[in-house]
């Protein structure tokens, strides 16, 4: 029988995602793609499969699945409620999921993105080299009920391993370096920007995340009257009405807005993962201090698929803890000398 996942429940914007779609910039394409990418390398890392394989991505909300045969899953992202026939599951590990079983995820515990891997991957057609729903451009569309997703060869079999909590779940501190019009800001905009407390505003998307924040607005003199141009992942477009937006994967491909700043990539996962009302500050850094961060996160990537470790259940989650054997090779203590 085909490896495949079956759909039996699925909430709104679930999709697939993988890397994206990177090179189609000039014919208009944004590169899109998980919105978290360190958590599709940290699934990858559980499984020992590749992190260019598709996943889905649970915004807020999952659903409930069935395995039509055995297979290994991996849990990452922001944390979830899940359970598998009634046993909770531990996040941020692998497991697996056996045929006929039913996975059940409901609401994030605290972030915005949680990921189902799948050992083997996700193996639907792909389009442009990528398998990544990119709602904006019609580029797929969300999971529903129903369907049946095929699931490629899985070539592991190792289950139980865990990774370290993640902490890029709540906001923080956002490092960002200027931009191409982020002269055009004077001091009374550009200060602020690195005092304020922001909050991320409900009404974004994977676009991007609107800035909430209490103060006066940041835009430049004359800063509307700009040609459209390029813009990438990261920017800080400031709006008509002086509101800061980050530009996440799927954004537009050029924009008239003033960038103020742009967030560098390792950082890019905080704002995706915070939800409305998480705290996010803005921090200046050099160029240098830019690229020396995206290198150790590239060496972070390169260095997960070593960083798993056996997951320790605790005996009061396993349900059959009885049918283990516990203890073995005691005696009774009334036996004669036995040296």
């Amino acid at each position: 029988m085909t490896r495949a996942l079956e759909i039996l429940r699925i909430t709104p914007g679930v999709t697939l995602q993988d890397q994206g779609r990177p090179g189609y910039l000039s014919q208009g394409l944004s590169i899109g793609g998980a919105a978290d990418r360190l958590s599709l390398a940290e699934g990858a890392a559980l499984l020992g499969q590749s992190a260019d394989l598709a996943c889905l991505e649970l915004a807020g909300l999952g659903g409930r699945f069935k395995a039509l045969e055995d297979l290994r899953i991996a849990l990452t992202g922001a944390e979830m409620q899940a359970n598998v026939d009634g046993e909770p599951m531990v996040w941020n590990a692998s497991h697996m999921l056996h045929k006929g079983q039913t996975l059940t995820i409901g609401a994030t515990r605290q972030g915005t993105y949680g990921y189902l891997h799948i050992g083997g991957g996700i193996d639907t057609a792909p389009f442009m080299h990528s398998h990544s729903t990119h709602q904006v451009a019609h580029i797929g569309a969300a999971l529903r009920e129903g369907q049946t997703l095929p699931i490629g060869v899985d070539l592991g079999t190792e289950t139980g391993l865990t990774l370290p909590k993640a902490d890029r779940f709540k906001g923080g501190a956002i490092r960002i370096i200027p931009s191409v019009q982020t002269a055009r800001f004077d001091a009374e905009a550009l200060e602020p920007l690195e005092t304020t407390r922001f909050t991320r505003d409900p009404r974004g998307n994977r676009m991007g995340a609107r800035m909430s924040f209490d103060g006066p607005p940041f835009t430049p003199p004359g800063g509307l009257n700009l040609l459209s141009e390029m813009v990438v992942p990261g920017d800080i477009q400031v709006t008509g009405d002086g509101t800061p937006f980050v530009l996440l994967y799927e954004c537009q491909t050029t924009g008239g807005y003033p960038r103020i700043g742009t967030v560098i990539p390792p950082d890019l996962p905080l704002i995706a993962q915070a939800r409305a009302g998480d705290p996010l500050y803005f921090t200046f850094i050099t160029r240098e201090a830019a690229l020396a961060a995206h290198r150790a996160h590239i060496q972070h990537l390169r260095d997960l698929p070593k960083l798993p470790t056996p997951l320790i259940r605790n005996p009061h989650d396993i349900r059959d803890l009885l049918s283990y054997q516990l203890i073995s090779g005691m005696i009774t203590g009334t036996e004669e000398d036995l040296t």
